[in-house]
This record gives C-alpha cells, sequence and structure tokens, in this order.
C-alpha cells in the first residue's frame, strides 16, 4: 500500500476545485493508494519527463506525482487536463 504526502502547490490547486471534484479526487486516491496501477486511474508517465506520472481523476481532472521511494509518492499538482503543459 502507498503512503502519500502533497505538495503546497497541490494543496493550493486542490482548493481551487469544486465540491464535486474534491469527491471525485477522494473516491480516486483511495483507489490509487490500493491499486497503483488500476485501468480506470489510466496512469502513465507524463511525455518528456523521467519520472513524473498522471492519473486522472475524471475526464477533464489530472494529478502529477512521483515516486519519493518505492512505497511513498508525492502528488506535486492537481488541476484541468491542460496542467499537463506545465510539466
Amino acid at each position: 500500500m502507498l503512503k502519500i504526502t502533497f505538495t503546497d502547490r497541490f494543496k493550493k490547486h486542490y482548493g481551487e476545485l469544486s465540491s464535486v471534484e474534491k469527491r471525485q479526487f477522494k473516491n480516486k486516491l483511495e483507489l490509487f493508494v490500493e491499486s497503483p496501477l488500476h485501468p480506470s486511474l489510466r496512469v502513465k508517465r507524463i511525455q518528456g519527463t523521467d519520472n513524473l506520472f498522471e492519473f486522472s481523476v475524471n475526464m477533464d481532472i489530472r494529478v502529477i506525482w512521483f515516486y519519493e521511494e518505492e512505497s511513498l509518492v508525492a502528488l506535486i499538482d492537481i488541476g484541468h487536463h491542460d496542467i499537463l503543459k506545465k510539466y
């Protein structure tokens, strides 16, 4: 089972989500912790990076993350699909 940390950037952008999006994120986070490669998360490496990954909360919201250690993941950002352009 994974352990999760959150960056300040993630916390700030999470606070900007709607209540529905926050609830969807919490459901997907539970799934991610239990089964990080579950198909509904659509996990993939961010193109052009070596250690950044994304998973989908819904068809628009993405979470950017990386492995700090084998079982420790840092969530670094959350937002609409276009946040991927920053990375």
